[in-house]
């Protein structure tokens, strides 16, 4: 008879158990479960693409300190934008390099005549 009534027992639980653990998952799969669960996961992708993109910045403005300070470019703090800068003489040398191109601008160029009849 206490045979009986154990396997009984054991046998009410393991249905009782198995029921629970199918009607979670059938509850995993209803529509508004999925929907839930993928943006969950779209949140959490934007997460994980924001602290990329985070991790990108960082890694550019680390390069670009180092190529300034290799180029000899610095911080000048007069201007508003706060644009790097050539330092001293490279800049007086840039800014005369400029001011000649600007002079060439003005001279007409006859050594080469370009027509566009000849690219048909």
């Amino acid at each position: 008879m206490f045979r009986r009534a154990f396997w009984f027992t054991a046998g009410a639980a393991a249905g009782v158990w198995a029921t629970t653990k199918v009607n979670r998952q059938l509850k995993k799969l209803t529509p508004e479960s999925l929907a839930a669960q993928a943006a969950d996961k779209a949140v959490e992708a934007g997460h994980r693409l924001k602290d990329f993109a985070l991790d990108v910045r960082a890694g550019m403005t680390q390069r670009e300190d180092e190529l300034n300070d290799a180029l000899g470019l610095t911080q000048d703090p007069d201007r508003p934008d706060n644009v790097t800068a050539l330092s001293g003489p490279r800049r007086l040398r840039a800014i005369e390099h400029d001011a000649q191109d600007e002079h060439d601008k003005t001279t007409p160029r006859t050594k080469f005549s370009y027509n566009r009849n000849e690219d048909h």
